[in-house]
């Protein structure tokens, strides 16, 4: 008898299991079998900072989370309505989050004595009514997929390795995702490995299999491709996207790009990503340690590349005194900073927003730098870009702040026109066109452009440009070493003019709107974009009026900040932080924004935004 088919539009799944369980990759795989199906999807992937925590312990819970849509969607969802628990602590660190009537498979193998105990049960939960609000299927995945598999010949360890394979295939089954993305990549993967190959293979197949005839699923569900704008579309994650930036940007330039990088999470993965482009003149080092790799990186800018160096807050900390020598140097140079929880080591594998006054600050003296922020992981290409084309044309260090939710979410991306992307001129130094104002042909390495005010770009070994670097100041125009105060006054106060500048070049900030009759302007930046945006788009489905706004350019501001800040009685602005973008709003407009907070590692939720923004709402109309 043919299952019933019940149609969704959209679902929100959990993977949770131990660090060795493999969730990560049973989560990634169900992204590809989604994004190749044509559902919108956003995920939010979720590990311990240990190599491999405690097997059975809390700490050592290892999730994925995949939202996906017959529709546009923004944020990985809420509350999960699927949680796949592989073991007992999987279970207890995630059912907090479920929802009454969300869907629970459990893996029931692990659920002994001493598994209950290590996760902190009294009682099995199986067995004593506490999970009755939700839809339990309680199934042995582990001693399925040893049957399944146990003509390959593994050890029973090995064997059990592959439960994941058959949760995804069960899963894959149930909402009807396509399968042959995944055999396909589990043939390249093991190739070498025949065995391993093929009982990965037939743990897949036995999970699809067991959907299709057991009787303890009775109904799957489809949930029909998203509606998108005509193109090709793949899924990339955020530091995926950002590399494919930094190598557009490169194209883009004719300028080689240079990364020199130490490893850090979440910030590796660019490293790791621009070693394999080298077909693209990129050359990569990876460096001893974050100064080395900085230095290396504004010696490349130097030489005439595209400098670039990637890291997490405490790289930006020692990295501080080599940004503020760029300063001084007037080169182009990107600093990737991918934030995660602090202070100190803090929170490596969880996502923060709270390097945004490092950045603006964290350096001695008056040095300025540009700030950019991307909104999405798919928008980490486009910031990538932008980054360098400000810090080509105003020769500065840029600032990109990405976070741990963008660099390893994931949504669906079209490839964009090449075409339709800025072409950044480097405009280097020539004998030919630098002469003094008193008409010689002497080079006057600070001599600046009247329209940006950047200094002029001259590659060492360029006849007739010899010139004087380093991190003392220099004198206005012919760049000799100098002490002068007025001189020193003139030069701090042309280089914080020349950020400023770049406010012409950015455009004014768009505000969605789209009533005009809004009292409330909510204010975001970086990865706070979409819980704001799902929760504003509650709000007016609700009827309730309320605008939206949100910054890519964090220093300097758009121009009409001060403007459309004054425009609202009330502007709230969710951070991830305590609160330091409100900071520099109330000190430069003099505007009492209101600041909603959070510190957890986690991003937000539409649903506790929504809440703030009614509340407020609310309040306006009393």
């Amino acid at each position: 008898m043919a299952k019933q088919v019940k149609q969704l539009d959209r679902v929100i799944i959990r993977f949770a299991g131990d660090s060795g369980d493999g969730m990560q990759l049973t989560g990634d795989r169900f992204t590809h079998e989604t994004a190749a199906f044509g559902n919108d999807l956003s995920t939010l992937p979720n590990f311990p900072a240990e190599i491999r925590a405690p097997a059975g312990t809390l700490p050592g819970v290892s999730s994925f989370q995949l939202h996906f849509a017959d529709h546009d969607i923004l944020t990985p969802g809420d509350a999960p309505d699927v949680l796949v628990a592989m073991n007992p602590a999987a279970l207890r660190a995630n059912t907090k989050d479920l929802a009454a009537g969300a869907t629970i498979i459990v893996d029931t193998h692990d659920f002994t004595a001493r598994n209950l105990t290590r996760a902190g049960y009294a009682a099995n939960p199986l067995e004593d009514g506490s999970l009755d609000k939700f839809s339990l299927h309680s199934v042995d995945l582990t001693a399925l997929t040893v049957e399944a598999i146990k003509e390959f010949g593994l050890t029973r360890k090995d064997a059990g390795r592959t439960k994941n394979m058959f949760a995804l295939g069960l899963l894959s089954w149930l909402y009807g995702r396509p399968v042959e993305s995944t055999e396909a990549y589990l043939t390249k993967r093991f190739a070498s490995k025949p065995d391993i190959r093929d009982a990965n293979l037939a743990a897949f197949r036995a999970g699809w299999n067991f959907g299709e005839t057991t009787e303890g699923f009775a109904v799957s569900y489809e949930v029909k491709p998203a509606p998108m704008r005509v193109g090709t579309y793949r899924n990339i994650t955020g530091n995926l996207a950002l590399s494919y930036g930094l190598v557009t940007a490169s194209v883009r330039s004719r300028l080689p790009l240079f990364l020199g990088a130490y490893p850090i999470t979440p910030a590796s993965d660019i490293l790791h990503e621009l070693s394999k482009h080298k077909r693209f003149g990129v050359v990569t080092f990876q460096a001893e340690d974050e100064i080395a790799g900085i230095g290396a990186a504004l010696g490349a800018s130097f030489g005439g590349s595209l400098g670039v160096t990637t890291t997490s807050g405490p790289g930006i900390a020692l990295k501080s005194e080599t940004i503020g020598l760029a300063v001084s140097l007037e080169l182009p140079l990107i600093v990737v900073d991918v934030q995660r929880g602090g202070p100190s080591t803090g929170l490596p594998t969880r996502t923060e927003q709270s390097d945004l006054l490092q950045a603006m600050f964290g350096r001695n003296g008056e040095a300025p730098v540009a700030i950019v922020a991307p909104q999405s992981p798919g928008d980490c290409f486009d910031a990538a870009v932008e980054a360098a084309r400000i810090a080509v044309t105003y020769r500065t260090p840029v600032m990109l702040l990405s976070d741990g939710y963008l660099a390893n979410g994931s949504e669906p991306w079209q490839l964009p026109d090449l075409d339709n992307l800025p072409t950044i001129d480097p405009a280097f130094a020539t004998a030919a066109n630098h002469e003094t104002e008193v008409g010689d042909r002497e080079f006057w390495p600070y001599k600046r452009d009247p329209e940006t005010l950047a200094r002029p770009w001259a590659i060492p070994g360029t006849p007739d440009l010899e010139h004087r670097v380093g991190g003392l100041e220099k004198a206005d125009g012919h760049g000799s070493i100098s002490y002068d105060p007025t001189n020193h006054d003139l030069m701090v106060r042309t280089r914080q003019a020349k950020i400023d500048r770049i406010a012409d070049s950015i455009g004014p900030l768009e505000v969605d709107d789209p009533s005009g009759q809004a009292r409330l302007l909510v204010l975001g930046w970086g990865s706070t974009y979409g819980p704001i945006g799902a929760a504003c788009r509650r709000l007016r489905r609700h009827g309730l009026d309320v605008a939206q706004a949100h910054l890519r350019h964090l220093n300097p501001f758009p121009s009409n900040l001060g403007e459309v800040l004054r425009r609202y009685d009330r502007v709230v602005v969710p951070e991830m932080n305590l609160g330091q973008l409100g900071l520099l709003l109330r000190a430069k407009y003099l505007v009492d924004v209101i600041g909603y907070t959070q510190v957890r590692g986690l991003p937000f939720t539409a649903t506790e935004l929504e809440a703030v923004f009614t509340t407020t709402i609310e309040e306006l109309h009393r």
